[in-house]
Order: structure tokens, then sequence, then C-alpha cells
């Protein structure tokens, strides 16, 4: 059943991402055929223990909505929270950054404005934390972009990444408010707000809302975009597989992690996008309840994050800036080198048998 309370969508955006990052994480980067045989059944974790963790997917969403609570939506002020908060998350070691991402934080450590950080990339980067401010803001279409084109650009100055981003928050926004959102309409929006100058991409866009409405598997719709092997970080295969896949299953949360996670690839990130959306639709209730519980994380857990989209709703529905919510540096870093050794781990484990 859709919940249209905007609380529940803020919170359920946040959720959305980290449980289906956390879920595609362990298959990132293994072939369709690897993946079928390591782990047939795609009903828990596969990272520790029936265990999942999130990945940089998740960090990001929840530094853009640190920084939407401590700037209230200023597009100015926005975008000089997130810069450090950039600096500081590269500072606590990281695992896995995308290389755009890494270089424009070590550019910003040393000093470069957050207008001129940016490298030219189409990566996915900017995707993965954009449907927090579509909820947020999606009633707003001048500030959306603007917050939108801030997130983007501090690390990622090509502008398919810019239409990647607005394309993913316009789907959260629309996810958060409607019952139903028909392929049609999504494409007039995505049309509408990109306008003449991102053509191809609405090309795209066009294509996979066609393909949902003739009843095709996201497997066969990738086929048509000749992705064969995976789906890449290029926001041109991502977002409008993201989107072929969220049309057809937009209240079915599980249904539409497992098959976008079966497609391979950049597993983790099309997972935590996807999640994003849907769960900005299905809320919390919408999320299997032992996924969230096998959530192995801290300092940000499932409490946390909800912690943190409650303030974020205050805050976006008041227009009256707050306080971060506190995260333990000792944690972070602590949680980090655990996290570096199960992912070396695990890479090993997935050497192994069965072949």
């Amino acid at each position: 059943m859709h919940i249209p309370q905007q609380k529940s969508a803020v919170i359920g955006c946040l959720l959305g991402t980290a449980i289906g990052d956390a879920f595609g994480l362990p298959l990132e980067g293994l072939s369709k055929n690897r993946q079928h045989r390591l782990y047939p059944r795609l009903n828990r974790y596969h990272l520790i223990f029936g265990k999942g963790m999130i990945s940089d997917d998740t960090e990001h969403i929840c530094m853009v909505s640190q920084s939407l609570i401590v700037s209230a939506g200023d597009t100015n002020k926005f975008t000089q929270a997130f810069a450090w908060r950039l600096r500081f998350w590269l500072l606590c070691l990281p695992v896995g950054i995308g290389s755009a991402t890494l270089k424009a934080c070590i550019k910003l450590l040393l000093g470069f404005s957050p207008t001129k950080s940016g490298v030219l990339s189409a990566g996915n980067g900017p995707c993965m934390r954009s449907a927090i401010i579509g909820v947020c803001y999606g009633n707003d279409i001048f500030k959306l972009r603007s917050l939108v084109k801030a997130s983007t650009r501090i690390t990622h100055k090509d502008i398919k990444a810019e239409w990647g981003a607005l394309a993913v928050a316009i789907a959260a926004y629309l996810a958060s408010t409607e019952t139903y959102v028909s392929p049609k309409k999504y494409y007039e929006t995505v049309t509408q707000v990109l306008g003449v100058e991102a053509a191809e991409f609405c090309e795209l866009i066009r294509m996979a809302c066609d393909s949902v409405q003739a009843l095709e598997t996201a497997a066969l719709f990738a086929t048509q975009l000749k992705i064969n092997f995976g789906i890449s970080g290029y926001v041109y295969h991502t977002v409008p597989i993201v989107v072929q896949v969220w049309l057809r299953y937009q209240e079915n949360y599980v249904d539409a992690i497992e098959e976008i996670v079966r497609l391979g690839g950049d597993t983790d990130t099309t997972a935590a996008i996807l999640g994003g959306i849907i769960g900005s639709a299905v809320g919390k209730s919408g999320i299997p309840e032992n996924w969230l519980d096998n959530l192995w994380e801290y300092p940000r857990t499932v409490k946390w994050i909800e912690s943190l989209g409650e303030r974020l709703f205050e805050v976006s529905n008041s227009g009256k800036h707050q306080s971060a919510l506190p995260l333990s540096i000792p944690g972070l870093l602590l949680r980090n080198l655990l996290f570096s050794l199960i992912v070396i781990g695990h890479g090993f484990r997935r050497l192994l048998p069965p072949y």
C-alpha cells in the first residue's frame, strides 16, 4: 500500500538506499553467470555471515541529508556544508571510492573551491545521492535544479551527470507523492525539466518508458542499450535501467532490487539508486524487516538513519535549519578499517568454487 506521508518518504528514501546498497555490494562486478553460481538465491545478504554493510552510496546520501539539514535548502550554504563533509569523509579513509569523486575530494582538501573541484566525468556519483533532494524539494523545480546542480558539480562537471541526477530526483519525488506514476507522466516531466539540451538523454528515458509499456524485462531492455556484461558506472547506462525497473515495480521493493542486482555490474550503486526511489514510495514498512535487522553498521545504524530522516523532514517542512546529527569520528575510522578487512576477505571468497 502506498504511504504518501512525506516523513515516511524521507525515511524510506534513506533506508531504501542503504538496504539496496548493502544488498548489491557483495555482488558488485560479478558476471551474471558467476552470480548465479555463487549465489543461486538472493533472499539475504551475502557479505559476511548473512549480514550486510553499506558503501559510499549510502554515505553520500547521508552527507547530502546532513548538508540539507544545516542549510535548510539554501544552495550556497548547502554547497559549503557538503564540501566540508566530503573533505572529512575522505580523511576517514573510506573504501571503494569512484575515481572522479576521489579526485574531486583531493582537490577540495588541497583548497579548491567547491565550484571548481569537480572533474569531467559522467559517472554515477551524483545520481546515488540525488533521490533525497527530489523527495524534499521536488515541488519547487527551481530549488530542485539548483540543489542537484550544486550536489553534482562539486564532484562531476559533465552535464550528463547532472541530467542523470535530476532524472533520479524527479523519479523519487513522483514516487513519494503519487500512488502510481505512469511512464508517460514520468517521461513528460523529465523532458519538461531537462529541456531540449538533454534530447539524447531524454530519448533513453523514452526508450525505458516504452520498454515498460511493452512489458519487457530489465534484461531485455539492457540488450537494447547494448549492455551485455553488467551495468557500468556510466550514467547513460545506469539511469535508464533504474527507471525501467522502478516503473515496473513501483511498490515492490524486493523484486525490484533482486532484478537489478541480477543484471550485474555496478550492483551496489544501481540497487542503492533504485532502492532510494522505491523506498520513497513504500517507506520503512515496505522494506523487508529481516534486511533492516541484518544491516550490520556503525555509526550509521538503521536507527541513526531514521533519526536523520526525521530531522531532515522537520527542516524541509519548517524551512528552519538545525544542527547536523552527530557521528562518532573514532567509530567511523574503526568501522572503515573493519570494512576494508571484510571486503578483502569477501574478495578472496569470490575466487573460490563453485565455478
